[in-house]
């Protein structure tokens, strides 16, 4: 059996309220779903997360759907209320991001007064 020399692996670490996925190899097609899936058990499985931490000195090459996967977890990091960090960039990747016009998407500080909201249960009836 043959694998990719540059197959992705992901390795997470967490604290109470911060998470750090470190990507090692490339973001593509045939593996980005997986980051994405990473991020939504952590977010899911942490309520009080404040950050998520990609680390990304490790990463190789990054194609439209790795794109595709740092934009979703993006939306689901800022629906969360969680802030996004693309830590240790390289600078293809800073490339990238710039040419397709999404690097201050993703560097940009988060809007002064953020909130992170919370959802209160209700009753079948609608009550507190």
């Amino acid at each position: 059996m043959t694998t990719h020399p540059h197959h992705l692996q992901l390795t997470t670490v967490y604290t109470q309220d911060s998470v750090r996925i470190e990507l090692h190899g490339d973001l593509e097609y045939d593996n980005a779903d997986r980051l994405v899936q990473e991020a939504a058990v952590q977010l899911a499985a942490r309520p009080a997360l404040t950050d998520l931490h990609l680390h990304c000195a490790d990463l190789g090459a990054v194609d439209s759907m790795g794109l595709s996967a740092l934009l979703m977890i993006g939306r689901r990091t800022a629906e969360a209320g969680v802030r996004l960090h693309l830590d240790d960039r390289p600078a293809k990747l800073d490339r990238l991001l710039d040419l397709t016009g999404t690097l201050e998407h993703f560097t940009a500080p988060p809007p002064t007064g953020a909130v992170k909201s919370s959802v209160v249960p209700t009753g079948p009836d609608g009550t507190t």
